[in-house]
């Protein structure tokens, strides 16, 4: 069962959305998928509340309280995280996950914040080399066209962990995410750049 949890401990970086996109993909490639919500907060378990019964179903799971461990039954999960994780709950998080998304905006904040973090992530695995096996960045909100986003490719040149994709500025996610829908939810006509911004991502998900 392939588990990938969407981190990042910086807040407003687009986790949320990620995560629920990811799970409406694999929901709609036919897999039964549960949408495990860490963050107190429960945006996933909302989102999910708005979701058409005529949508690929996707599972919720409130697992704030519970332990890290999957349901049983279920052949992907995505797990949604919160900003701020304690010691032994981060621990769980890297025994359990296949794949670790790191999402991105390209602002100076989030890269610092993120640097940081990627450093002790990568002391979590050790000497092993299943953290360049595991985890990788996604940007998030990049408008090719503006400075920020050269920064934040300079930024990645010097990163020891892949980038995977890179997706687009747009109001898509915003839209579609009031009605508890995803990019994989509707006509491809509607959100063709959307949606190729994502193969990559997916191509490197299935790639193991």
């Amino acid at each position: 069962m392939p588990v990938v949890a969407v981190v990042n401990p910086k807040g407003g970086v687009g986790k949320t959305t990620l995560a629920t996109n990811l799970a409406g993909y694999f929901a709609a490639s036919g897999h039964r998928v549960m949408l495990g919500d860490f963050d107190r907060q429960q945006s996933a378990r909302h989102w999910l509340a708005q979701r058409p019964q005529a949508a690929p179903v996707i599972e919720t799971w409130d697992a704030s309280g519970e332990s890290m461990r999957p349901p049983r039954g279920v052949t992907h999960v995505v797990l949604d995280t919160p900003a701020q994780f304690d010691a032994r709950r981060f621990a769980d998080l890297i025994r359990v996950a296949d794949r670790i998304l790191v999402p991105l905006q390209p602002s100076p904040f989030d890269l610092m914040a993120t640097q940081t973090f990627l450093e002790q992530l990568a002391l979590q695995f050790g000497k092993s080399r299943r953290f360049r096996d595991t985890v990788a960045i996604v940007g998030m909100r990049v408008d090719a066209r503006t400075k920020s986003a050269e920064q934040l490719h300079r930024f990645i040149d010097g990163l020891a962990v892949p980038v995977v994709t890179c997706l687009r500025d747009t109001q898509n996610y915003v839209h579609l995410a009031a009605h508890g829908l995803t990019l994989f939810d509707v006509p491809l006509a509607r959100v063709r750049k959307d949606r190729e911004s994502w193969q990559p991502l997916v191509d490197w998900l299935g790639s193991r």
